[in-house]
């Protein structure tokens, strides 16, 4: 490579030809201060209209008190319009109402309405999110999946799985069984970004027994 990478610690990426950064791209880890939010290196989001308040816009029901996490693993691609609704969205709703009267004055704390703390939503490593998606509370992403643009997605997706739709369904696998073991097993998102970088063409293919013999002939070099 002729240009040099960038750190997982610059907020804004993306260089534009003029030299200037653009500002609807940035790296999470950096830019987000969310005591709820857990971002790996090299996971960005993107946005049309950048927001002032970056964990707002993705995550607008995660507050600093909830009891809920929302964790990203590493080199995840979230496109404009993506967001998380966490688990402090909820309302009660095993009674006869669902109505959320603790909102409205006197405190949270003992209250009725009050919903009981819901689970976490993890997203793995290398997941693409399209566009306009909707990650539901307690959703749980594999590695490696792909999240089609528009969809509402809960529960589970597997590792490797493409999902689409509303409600989100599985499309396809991206991989037989014995490649996504293998990729689980290398797990190329915590080798340093030089080697990375230097494998880009046998990790952004399909043959792993290229991608196996690169490995073999970087480390003998």
């Amino acid at each position: 490579m002729s240009e040099r990478f960038p750190a997982p610690t610059e907020r804004f990426p993306v260089v534009l030809p003029d030299g200037s950064h653009h500002a609807g791209t940035v790296f999470l880890k950096p830019i987000l201060n969310h005591p709820r939010i857990n971002v790996g290196d090299y996971s960005y989001a993107s946005a049309h209209e950048p927001p002032d308040d970056w964990a707002a816009r993705l995550a607008p029901y995660l507050y600093g008190f909830s009891p809920e996490r929302l964790t990203i693993g590493k080199f995840c691609q979230i496109a404009d319009g993506v967001q998380f609704i966490t688990s402090s969205a909820n309302h009660r709703y095993d009674g006869f109402t669902s109505f959320p009267f603790m909102a409205f004055g006197g405190g949270h704390e003992g209250r009725p309405s009050m919903p009981e703390p819901g689970p976490d939503t993890v997203i793995g490593n290398d997941v693409w999110i399209g566009q306009g998606a909707r990650i539901l509370p307690g959703t749980h992403i594999g590695s490696g999946a792909i999240i089609g643009a528009g969809s509402v997605v809960s529960g589970s997706v597997s590792d490797y799985a493409i999902y689409a739709g509303n409600p989100a369904q599985l499309v396809r696998m991206r991989f037989d069984p014995a490649t996504i073991e293998d990729l689980l097993g290398l797990s190329w998102w915590d080798w340093p970004i030089e080697e990375i970088i230097r494998l880009e063409a046998q990790i952004c293919g399909a043959d792993m027994a290229a991608l196996r013999l690169a490995i073999g002939n970087a480390s003998k070099g």
